[in-house]
């Protein structure tokens, strides 16, 4: 089917963008593209994964002990807000791509209960995007001058299992448009409803204000 081959290969080529990604924004000076259009798979790729990039450096600046109590505040507060859009780009991930598998998939067999996947694809391309940079930051290791053969030995090592899960990771999730395709499995989209970052949901939050009373 060729509108099913030409989604796989969009998606991998997506993947592969976030690794492409990691490497250019680690050039000093480089831009983050952070706006991803909705309907464009690879922009909304991008997108999420520029979130996890931010996230990935505000959480080592915040396990400084060096600096004061203010920025390790500051750092908590980006991570917040960082965090929803990240999972925010999760579900833009899931929607642009169950909007194309629409088009892809089977009638529902007659009787036949559906079957999920544990994670949305969206959640999985999430996870490739960590591995991207676990991937990279790990690799960065090796070109250290000031630390032993031994570090050196154990980066190697973990550098190369990480590429091994990313490679199998990125089979899995070709493998589980297959499924969708074929009607073996229905694709789902699951929300996080992230709770901290709400006022009217973190008690933390509401517990001191005034009540509303609107729509009273």
């Amino acid at each position: 089917m060729a509108a099913l081959d030409d989604l796989k290969t969009r998606l991998h080529s997506g993947l592969e963008l976030q690794h492409a990604c990691t490497a250019r924004w680690h050039d000093p000076g480089a831009a983050v593209e952070t706006d991803g259009n909705p309907q464009d798979l690879h922009a909304c790729i991008a997108a999420q994964h520029a979130c996890n990039f931010q996230l990935w450096h505000i959480e080592d600046t915040a396990r400084r002990r060096d600096v004061g109590p203010e920025v390790i505040a500051d750092c908590k507060r980006r991570i917040d807000a960082l965090n929803q859009e990240r999972n925010d780009g999760m579900e833009k991930v899931d929607a642009c791509l169950l909007r194309e598998l629409a088009f892809l998939l089977p009638a529902s067999r007659p009787g036949a209960a559906p079957r999920y996947n544990t994670e949305s694809l969206g959640m999985a391309v999430d996870r490739m995007s960590i591995l991207s940079l676990k991937i990279w930051h790990m690799e960065e290791q090796l070109a250290r001058p000031d630390v032993d053969a031994a570090h050196l030995g154990n980066c190697a090592d973990k550098a190369s299992v990480l590429r091994a899960q990313r490679r199998d990771l990125a089979g899995s999730i070709l493998d589980l448009v297959d499924e969708f395709a074929r009607g073996d499995k229905q694709p789902h989209r699951y929300y996080q409803f992230k709770m901290y970052n709400d006022p009217a949901l973190n008690p933390e939050l509401y517990k001191n204000q005034e009540p509303s009373h609107a729509g009273i």
